[in-house]
């Protein structure tokens, strides 16, 4: 245990300082004197929060006046006529356009536009590209980081029940760790909101996504920059999957309260089904935009006040900032666990009352 907090607590430390040092090489190599350091730190949350197509851990200024990133190119993937497979290095960062077999590509606002030799990118009236976007299928930061999530998911439960088959009391390892949680995703969310008779069908589910979510979240808060349930597309999808789960699993009870509910004058039927048809769709709404929502305004949060201190620029004022944004890393890592948790929880309860037997009289 104490290994594991000192673990979070060296995380939460690099992630300060790679703040601290890129926000301030940001601001004095990049910066037009006299530019507002505000809008500087602006701009550097808001690149942080976005996607890339490298996995960029820092950058620094060598002797020699270039600028040096340290991190690993990933795969880009384009269908523009064909399949245009080639490495995100030919974009240096968005610094330079890519060729790729007589084609022109450039990052731009980052989103790949089809360009010229000169990456010209045209815009509208409303500061809109024109320029032709091809198919994106590339692997970008978020997506491999969600890969090696999945990997080190099934590795993780591969140990545990391992474990179990070489020692049935008493597991050993990865399983000493795991079997607490899994018992309390069982015992008091799985079993108390869905049943103890349909329970096990959704059990695969809740300890995913509980798990995902969960290691996703506590990556955010490392200097990786990982930022994945703070792209609406991810919790989109994690919604997607509870509805159609709890649409095509539902019996027919279900159905039955939501278009003809018993007990209910016919007249008032016809005006509250629509309603409650609404409320099978709002409801995985709300579970998209409550994590997104969260884990967004919690980094937000952390690098503004973080930021503060490039603001305050004085030994009363900086080291306020440093304490006041540890404090709230700290409570980030609470909010980590509890957003997985909520979001296993309410999908729990929508499968419930998707199975769930009604005595009508």
């Amino acid at each position: 245990m104490y290994r594991h907090q000192l673990l979070k607590t060296f995380s939460l430390f690099l992630l300060f300082v790679t703040f601290s040092v890129t926000a301030q090489e940001h601001a004095e190599e990049h910066s037009p004197e006299g530019r507002d350091i505000k809008t500087e730190i602006k701009e550097y949350i808001s690149h942080h929060l976005l996607d890339s197509y490298d996995f960029s851990l820092f950058s620094y200024t060598n002797d020699a006046g270039e600028h040096i990133y340290v991190g690993a190119p990933l795969p880009v993937i384009l269908w523009d006529g064909g399949l245009q497979v080639f490495s995100s290095s030919k974009f240096h960062h968005g610094e330079t356009v890519a060729e790729v077999d007589g084609n022109y590509y450039k990052v731009f606002h980052n989103k790949i536009y089809k360009t010229d030799a000169e990456g010209t990118i045209t815009l509208d009236d409303h500061h809109h590209p024109t320029n032709t976007k091809p198919l994106d299928f590339s692997i970008t930061k978020n997506v491999a980081v969600i890969f090696l999530v999945g990997l080190f998911m099934f590795f993780m439960f591969s140990r545990m029940a391992k474990s179990y088959k070489t020692n049935n009391l008493m597991p050993k390892g990865m399983g000493r760790l795991l079997e607490p949680i899994i018992m309390y995703i069982r015992d008091d969310i799985a079993i108390p909101n869905i049943g103890e008779k349909k329970y096990k069908k959704y059990m695969s589910y809740l300890l995913t996504v509980f798990f995902f979510v969960w290691i996703i979240n506590l990556l955010g808060l490392t200097p990786l920059g990982v930022n994945v349930t703070n792209n609406i597309a991810v919790t989109l999808a994690l919604a997607l999957i509870t509805y159609l789960l709890t649409t095509f699993t539902a019996n027919k009870n279900y159905w039955k309260h939501i278009f003809w509910m018993p007990g209910v004058p016919v007249p008032m039927k016809f005006i509250l089904a629509p309603i409650e048809l609404l409320g099978t769709i709002i409801k995985p709404f709300s579970l998209m935009i409550r994590l997104y929502a969260n884990i967004t305004a919690g980094h937000i949060v952390l690098m503004s006040i973080i930021g503060l201190m490039f603001i305050f620029k004085s030994w009363i004022g900086s080291p306020l900032s440093f304490g006041l944004a540890f404090a709230l890393a700290l409570l980030e890592l609470l909010v980590a666990a509890l957003q997985a948790y909520i979001f296993t929880m309410l999908s729990a309860l929508y499968f419930g009352m998707a199975v769930e037997e009604h005595d009508d009289h």
